[in-house]
């Protein structure tokens, strides 16, 4: 369905917990190098839990690598950099979220080569931004509202109110 992008990941935890939702929303995770920690990091996996195993986990050397596999597929920015909130764009299956390392976001040249398509998360001027983990949930379940997605496991839930 849709791809995440990591670029350049600084935050093991951050990363795993990222992967984690991928593999509860059916995604793909991608992680443009480098990283500043290593794949098998404890807290990553710890962040992931068991579910790392069943992620679509892919590494790419740089962002145009990522994009060449990819060329049908539309590409978001995701950046406090921007004005155009997250929900205006209509999204598509087979879409991309890049964002950007926790330290510093997407780099700026990135985002002026790619200014229609950046997007950002409304927040108060209190905050410089909100957790990486927390903007790629917030963006990704608008994605899968706006398609109408539905987990297959749904139905087989119990819920109990």
């Amino acid at each position: 369905m849709f791809k995440i992008v990591l670029f350049q990941p600084e935050i093991p935890a951050n990363t795993g917990n990222i992967g984690r939702l991928c593999v509860g929303a059916d995604c793909e995770l991608h992680i443009i190098k480098p990283m500043r920690f290593m794949i098998n990091d404890k807290y990553l996996k710890r962040a992931g839990l068991d579910y790392w195993q069943d992620l679509k986990f892919f590494l790419h050397n740089d962002l145009s690598e990522m994009k060449e596999q990819y060329p049908e597929s539309k590409i978001y920015y995701c950046t406090t950099k921007t004005y155009k909130k997250y929900t205006v764009p209509q999204y598509q299956a087979g879409d991309i979220f890049v964002f950007g390392p926790e330290s510093r976001g997407i780099p700026e040249n990135i985002l002026l080569e790619n200014r229609d398509n950046a997007i950002t998360i409304p927040m108060s001027e209190k905050i410089r931004s909100i957790n990486l983990s927390n903007s790629v949930a917030i963006i990704l379940y608008e994605a899968l509202r706006q398609v109408g997605w539905e987990c297959e496991d749904d139905k087989s839930r119990r819920i109990i109110c």
